[in-house]
């Protein structure tokens, strides 16, 4: 029985998907980081985003070289373990980010209700974060749904 691999370890969606964290991840990142108010490290929430995009962006990078590298020896890393890790540590990441991005988007609704006015940047970052969360379960439930198949045999 072939099993359908569509956006699975190995494909060019699936180094796509990992690019597009890559891209969401580090925007997040970056619009967070660089912004001009002195207040950003008194909301636990945007220090916890930040902390959460450090983690998905290196995991993300990682996974799309490795995706790169069994494009090109067409080859693939398809051993139980290896893909249970990855499900594993997409699928806990995804939470962590979406949960980093509601607490942000929360916090910046507050600041927009008290009259803050440099909030624009703390909009984008959760978006992107959001981005990013929503790609990092797309990768998860494609490989997810290859993982039977690999205990199987």
């Amino acid at each position: 029985m072939e099993v359908v691999r569509t956006a699975s370890v190995g494909t060019s969606s699936s180094i796509g998907l990992r690019l597009g964290q890559v891209l969401f991840s580090s925007a997040s990142l970056l619009f967070m980081c660089f912004n001009d108010d002195d207040d950003f490290y008194a909301y636990t929430a945007f220090c916890y985003l930040v902390t959460v995009m450090g983690l998905v962006t290196p995991w993300s990078v990682t996974l799309a070289l490795l995706e790169a590298y069994s494009i090109i020896v067409q080859r693939l890393p398809l051993q139980a373990t290896v893909l249970s890790v990855i499900v594993s540590g997409d699928l806990v990441l995804s939470f962590l980010s979406l949960g980093g991005a509601c607490s942000t988007a929360s916090v910046t609704v507050i600041l927009i209700g008290a009259g803050e006015k440099h909030c624009d940047r703390y909009k984008l970052s959760a978006t992107m974060a959001f981005l990013s969360s929503f790609l990092s379960f797309a990768s998860t439930f494609f490989n997810f749904r290859l993982l039977p198949s690999l205990f199987s045999s």
